[in-house]
């Protein structure tokens, strides 16, 4: 647990799970009091699990949820309200502990002086000095009602989301200009190597080869706001964080990811890491995932993949073929039934690399259940269900047994971005395919795995979009139209067998794009070289090379023409915003 003293009363904590609470009751805590509303991210923990352990150890529980960025004046007398009626000492969280910070600033206001507020939550490590107006408010009259500063704190280039895609293309622009003032909006306090939980699905990784300090990733010289973002006010250049405070830039890059939806899955959430329900989508679940390949030596295992788009198309598929290669191994594969039950009406999305795929198929006896979208799922009896679509398109429900069932979730854009003027009508950033320009502000740029681009959602895919939004943020800033082009390009290696890989490159429209000559690597083909590149080079490369900006095999293609008109008036547009 990561507790920040504001007083002997109350302390405040990023979001904590069912196993944090027994710690909280040993040290002295009386009672915990969550001010993130459920389903905010698609990490975050049932808010019921934690209620359930409070009442078990003896600890209040209070649900106050209030929604990033919008802190109301109702919220904070409520807030006010309970910690007057309450025994403490008192625990609250919210998703990095800035809200629950924001909240008790507020709520003393009338009580405190301004000074000892501010210095209070920067002594717990929350820098609230953009709320002084609105607490000053609050002390002098009373009135909470937030007023815009007149000089909100701004940066030349503002980058939402610290994942692979924000510190990436923070590399990449700090290798161009060392000196750029650049500022990462990131609430997580981890980063993860996402790529690697396949292989801790699959025995290779301990998941702690996957996970870094965030603090050991984030550039120096950068500025690291550790909050969520909130809101967009593009006409403004301006960014909303969580707890109201708002952040100018000349230029914005959004890559905050996208958001895993176990919740469109009724019942799955409650089964998720018992049950045999496992997902390697998870850092926390993907060990789970090899236990249960262990474990499970006879019965039905299913894996399934749900409609585009996805995180790494080919990852439901990587699962499967690791599990049957061990049991193939172990000798229980003759007593089990596999079965990949997709959304979609094809084994992969582009037709050269079915045939070595198949192959595999055969191999370990996998029947393809195509149009088979999950639905619900009953743990607690074992059962899935399915909706299943026929050629002329009608559908029936299909319940299936299952003695393991490997979910890959829906997957969406996340709320704020979907709910802002930056999305389209699918709720996905609005970007120019070629140029990652948004459509409509020619002063925001995007890349990674929220944005509309037809490409494959990838690491390799972000690996390629980095350099081009470097390229084009400081045309940008100069008034210039952008001049990198991005083809498209993403990578899914597919682990069909423990040593062997085929190594799927491709970029718009299904073209292939190998990085190695046909003499060295065979895409389309098993290869125990592909496998020692996912293994061994790609973690070195990532970590090493992706995210500090060194871009082997991904230098931006550069346009020697003029570009098209849409994009030139955009660049002007901005020059003019200047």
């Amino acid at each position: 647990m990561d507790i920040h003293q504001l007083t002997p009363f109350l302390s405040v904590s990023p979001q904590i799970t069912a196993a944090d609470v027994g710690l909280a009751a040993t040290l002295g805590f009386k009672a915990i009091i969550c001010n993130r509303p459920d389903n905010e991210s698609q990490e975050q923990p049932d808010s019921n699990a934690i209620r359930e352990a409070a009442e078990r150890h003896g600890l209040e529980w209070h649900y106050l949820p209030v929604v990033s960025g919008k802190i109301s004046d109702a919220d904070v007398a409520e807030f006010r309200a309970l910690l007057n009626r309450l025994h403490g000492p008192v625990l609250a969280f919210c998703r990095t502990g800035t809200r629950c910070s924001t909240l008790w600033a507020l709520a003393e206001a009338p009580r405190l002086d301004v000074d000892a507020i501010l210095k209070a939550t920067a002594a717990a490590g929350y820098d609230l000095s953009a709320q002084r107006d609105r607490i000053a408010a609050l002390a002098e009259h009373g009135e909470g009602t937030p007023r815009m500063s007149a000089a909100p704190r701004r940066h030349d280039v503002l980058i939402v989301g610290g994942g692979a895609a924000g510190q990436a293309v923070t590399g990449s622009l700090l290798q161009r200009q060392p000196d750029l003032d650049i500022a990462i909006i990131e609430p997580s306090a981890e980063h993860y190597y996402q790529p690697g939980w396949t292989l801790v699905g699959g025995g290779v990784f301990d998941r702690k080869q996957t996970l870094r300090p965030m603090h050991d990733v984030m550039p120096e010289g950068v500025k690291w706001y550790q909050a969520a973002a909130a809101a967009f006010r593009p006409e403004q250049q301006q960014v909303v964080l969580e707890d109201g405070e708002r952040l100018g830039y000349r230029t914005l890059i959004v890559a905050p990811g996208l958001t895993l939806d176990w919740d469109a899955i009724p019942g799955l959430r409650e089964t998720l890491g018992r049950n045999g329900v496992t997902s390697n989508y998870r850092f926390d679940l993907a060990p789970y995932t090899w236990e249960l390949i262990n474990s499970t030596r006879k019965g039905r295992a299913l894996f399934t993949q749900p409609p585009m788009p996805i995180k790494c198309a080919g990852a439901p598929q990587k699962a499967m073929y690791l599990a049957c290669d061990h049991w193939r191994r172990s000798g229980a594969l003759p007593d089990l039934q596999v079965e990949f039950c997709t959304a979609g009406a094809a084994l992969f999305g582009v037709a050269d690399y079915v045939p070595a795929l198949m192959e595999y198929v055969d191999r370990y006896r996998i029947n393809l259940a195509y149009q088979h979208t999950l639905i619900a799922v009953d743990g607690d009896n074992r059962l899935a269900r399915f909706r299943v679509t026929d050629a002329q398109g009608n559908s029936e429900e299909v319940d299936k047994s299952f003695d393991m069932l490997h979910v890959c979730p829906p997957q969406r854009a996340p709320r704020f971005i979907s709910d802002s003027p930056l999305a389209d009508a699918a709720g996905w950033i609005d970007l120019n395919p070629e140029t990652l320009q948004h459509r409509r502000y020619g002063d925001i740029f995007g890349l990674g795995d929220a944005g509309n681009t037809p490409n494959a959602k990838t690491a390799a895919a972000v690996r390629k979009q980095a350099p081009v939004v470097a390229e084009n943020v400081l045309q940008a800033l100069k008034g210039q139209p952008p001049r990198a082009v991005y083809d498209g390009y993403g990578s899914c290696p597919l682990t069909v067998e423990r040593g062997k890989i085929v190594l799927a490159e491709f970029g718009y429209g299904g073209k292939l794009l190998p990085s190695f000559p046909i003499w060295l690597v065979e895409g389309t083909r098993p290869s125990r070289l592909s496998w020692l590149l996912k293994e061994k080079m790609l973690p070195w490369i990532y970590w090493n090379a992706m995210l500090k900006g060194r871009e082997w095999l991904a230098k931006p293609e550069i346009l020697t023409h003029r570009p098209a008109d849409h994009e030139a008036n955009a660049a002007c547009d901005f020059a003019e915003k200047k």
